[in-house]
């Protein structure tokens, strides 16, 4: 990754050299990084508040709730995991926090629940089915209120930054239904 962050940063500057535009190269080492700082720091906020309320939810009870009304679902999804009561609270906290569209927040968890599923895995090289899904489902993510997305908008000078739910809603879930039908079949066969 490193590496090929690397050929792109020189490319650029290589090209930028070649089209004859140099200052392109230091417009984009001040202004786009100054924008990029402003951006990190306006989306600050909604990431502390949102990533405290998730760890207020996993420190009382209302994660083990949470968990106990989901478990139809969690055991249809996680066969291999439903009596990790720590796997099952990692991944229903990551699902959470992505539904609410909060992914910078939810990686922690995230991090958290592979551990946990990586922790029940014989064999340590290889992906369990239920590693898979997790992987997935974050990928295509259900996404409720798509907060960073309305945040965004807003910052933007969007007239309506919220009319992005509805649509937004409809896509996600598309593709996660689509994801886990994939999954699922390609869980029962054998390779």
């Amino acid at each position: 990754m490193k590496t090929m962050w690397c050929v792109l940063v020189l490319s650029g500057i290589f090209f930028s050299f070649l089209k004859g535009e140099p200052q392109t190269v230091t417009n984009v080492l001040f202004l786009d990084l100054q924008k990029s700082v402003e951006l990190i720091v306006s989306l600050l906020p909604i990431m502390a508040f949102w990533t405290g309320l998730m760890k207020v939810v996993e420190k009382t009870n209302i994660l083990n709730k949470i968990s106990y009304a989901l478990k139809p679902l969690v055991k249809f999804l996680f066969r291999d995991i439903i009596g990790d009561v720590k796997a099952v609270n990692a991944i229903v906290l990551t699902l959470s926090a992505n539904m609410l569209g909060l992914g910078n927040s939810a990686t922690a968890f995230g991090i958290q629940a592979m551990k946990e599923l990586q922790r029940n895995n014989k064999n340590k090289k290889i992906a369990t089915n239920a590693m898979c899904m997790f992987l997935i489902i974050n990928v295509s993510s259900i996404q409720l209120i798509p907060i960073n997305v309305i945040k965004l908008r807003a910052d933007s000078g969007s007239i309506a930054p919220s009319e992005i739910i509805l649509p937004t809603l409809v896509a996600t879930s598309f593709s996660t239904l689509i994801a886990i039908f994939f999954t699922k079949y390609y869980e029962r066969k054998k390779i």
